[in-house]
């Protein structure tokens, strides 16, 4: 069966989507010995021979599990898979399931819930899907005022022209001299809440993604990873809300590195 090769070299748990289609531009792609490209080119792996840089990916075409691994991401780490100037990625927090990528991004200095898989069509829905909320606690320098939240509220222009969709914000309990806040996204432009609360003087202290979708686990301490339940898969490809939070089983793997979360 004939499928788009930046899809089979995601499914293969090379990369993300994305990201193949960088490798295909890059010119590191052949189907029987030519090399490719032009996105968009299909291949069939029962029939054609397909490398990536050098090293055939059919075998990992042919009975490949999927892997779903809900990650509890310390700051300090990056959101990929490869790092140039060798710094810690969220993958090392992963073990024993192959090669698998992140969905989507955190900051490097962002905590929280972020999915690892190898499954490239799962990835590119739950990245780009407008479907599936992100939920954010945020700690924010100073205590804003009403109308600052409200703006937010409604959607601002970014300083780089970005126009942010209007944004569920909730107050949370603050301090003496921050606020503390839920922030609903719908979207994931790059730094998205710490540009907004920038715009309106107040920068980010703190922030942690407590959510995905319906997908959650306050259980899972920092550093910490778990396979999603088949429920949960579902919820994020079908929109089923009826999934529930998840308790952490004992096995959950800590990584060692990250610093644990009371």
């Amino acid at each position: 069966m004939l499928e788009r090769l930046q899809k089979l070299i995601a499914q293969a748990g090379i990369a993300s989507r994305r990201a193949a289609e960088q490798i295909i531009l890059a010119g590191d792609v052949t189907v029987n010995g030519e090399i490719v490209t032009e996105l968009g080119t299909k291949a069939d792996p029962e029939k054609d021979h397909i490398k990536v840089r050098g090293k055939l990916i059919n075998k990992k075409l042919s009975g490949r599990p999927n892997y779903y691994v809900l990650v509890n991401k310390p700051k300090g780490y990056l959101s990929s898979s490869a790092d140039p100037e060798g710094r810690k990625l969220v993958t090392e927090l992963v073990i024993g399931k192959g090669r698998v990528f992140p969905v989507g991004r955190l900051d490097f200095n962002t905590e929280g819930l972020i999915i690892l898989t190898n499954d490239g069509q799962f990835s590119n829905h739950v990245a780009s899907s407008r479907s599936i909320p992100k939920v954010y606690e945020v700690k924010v320098k100073g205590l804003p005022n009403p109308n600052a939240i409200n703006k937010l509220r409604r959607g601002i222009v970014l300083e780089d022209g970005f126009k942010t969709a209007p944004a569920e914000i909730k107050d949370l309990k603050p301090t003496d001299k921050n606020g503390w806040y839920e922030v609903i996204l719908h979207e994931g432009h790059n730094q998205q809440i710490r540009k907004m609360f920038d715009a309106v003087g107040h920068s980010v202290v703190k922030l942690r993604r407590t959510k995905i979708g319906t997908v959650y686990d306050p259980y899972l301490k920092a550093g910490e990873s778990r396979d999603l339940t088949p429920e949960e898969v579902a919820s994020l490809v079908f929109g089923n809300t009826k999934a529930k939070p998840t308790r952490s089983k004992p096995d959950a793997r800590p990584s060692g590195k990250g610093p644990g979360r009371p």
